[in-house]
């Protein structure tokens, strides 16, 4: 008699004279997959574009930046002491300022930033995203990068003449005027993220000039750190043991900067998570209506097995068998179906 509950239990589910009792078991199953399919699908989504996002954005904009209030002169020996940190991976001069980009009577706001591009390999991912032309064109005279949504939208490509006109001033006989460059364009990336709109990339002693800087100054230390979400800590673990006290050192991180964009992320998955879990509560609460209804159909059976001599737990590990079977069938389904629709997502939007 151990047996019979499963036995029973398996019959209820492919029992043919109860066809109400059958048309709701398929019900609960197609109901519970769909929200198990949902659950991957939606999570999977969610977890590759934050995935995405943090190779994309988070492998350019700098993870931690050494500041002070002045420009930090003689940058390369302070670069020698913060390589020393087990904690820092790379490290580079770093110069940004706001400009506007023209070109074919278009005009873009954006972010020029001055690197030295034989340390951005080192520092960023960038250089793998660079579709046309090369970082290794940017001279201390010359060149400028950008991204493809900003070459789309000025109708520019490699070779061609862009102007950047900067916040800074320069003075004159007939006053102050904004600070001017003419550049040729020497390479374009692609990051498929905000990036591409606002980044521009010449070298770093350009910016320099800019800036009205010394040859042998910066505005800032970039730093690749090893633990991308404990760059505050190391900030504060390098200012403490690594930059002289009371100079006026400070750091800002991508914690910072954007991290109110992952705070977000995090937040959404969490609400879409319980809204998921909500469906598939209504789905289990499903297969619990089912199991009633399939006791209310099945009461003459019920009947007749307790005269035979069934107790009450066997009757109960019955409806307990043919549950178990709807929600592992529903399970499997959705999971089957989540894994196969979730790597062609794109095909199908």
């Amino acid at each position: 008699m151990s047996s019979l509950p499963i036995y029973l239990g398996y019959k209820y589910f492919r029992s043919k004279k109860g066809a109400f009792a059958s048309f709701t078991s398929i019900m609960a199953i197609a109901g519970l997959a769909l929200g198990v399919a949902a659950l991957v699908i939606v999570l999977s989504v969610m977890n590759g574009f934050e995935r995405e996002l943090q190779t994309r954005v988070l492998g350019v904009v700098p993870q931690l930046i050494i500041r002070n209030e002045d420009p930090i002169s003689q940058y390369d020996e302070l670069i020698s002491e913060l390589l020393q940190s087990p904690e820092v991976q790379a490290a580079s001069p770093y110069i940004e300022t706001q400009g506007l980009m023209s070109a074919n009577n278009r005009a873009r706001g954006v972010f020029v930033t001055g690197i030295i591009p034989q340390l951005e390999d080192d520092i960023s991912i960038l250089p793998n995203y660079i579709y046309a032309g090369s970082l290794d064109d940017l001279s201390p005279t010359e060149g400028v990068v950008i991204g493809g949504w900003l070459s789309r939208y000025l109708g520019i490509t490699v070779g061609d003449d862009i102007t950047i006109m900067t916040t800074n001033l320069r003075s004159s006989l007939l006053g102050s005027f904004p600070r001017s460059l003419s550049l040729k364009v020497v390479g374009i990336f692609e990051l498929k993220a905000e990036l591409d709109q606002s980044l521009v990339l010449i070298h770093h002693d350009l910016a320099s000039n800019l800036l009205n800087l010394s040859p042998e100054s910066t505005q800032g230390i970039r730093v690749k750190t090893t633990d991308l979400f404990e760059a505050n800590s190391i900030g504060y673990q390098l200012l403490e043991d690594y930059l002289p006290q009371d100079e006026g050192y400070y750091f800002t991180s991508w914690q910072r900067t954007h991290g109110t964009l992952f705070q977000a992320i995090q937040l959404e998955k969490k609400l879409i998570s319980l809204m998921l879990f909500l469906i598939i509560t209504v789905a289990a609460f499903n297969i619990l209506s089912t199991l009633v209804m399939t006791v209310k159909t099945k009461e003459r059976e019920i009947a007749i097995l307790k005269t035979m001599g069934c107790s009450n737990s066997q009757l109960t590990g019955i409806f307990v068998t043919l549950g178990m079977i709807i929600g592992i069938l529903g399970i499997i389904i959705g999971l089957v179906l989540g894994l196969i629709i979730t790597p062609n997502i794109d095909s199908m939007i």
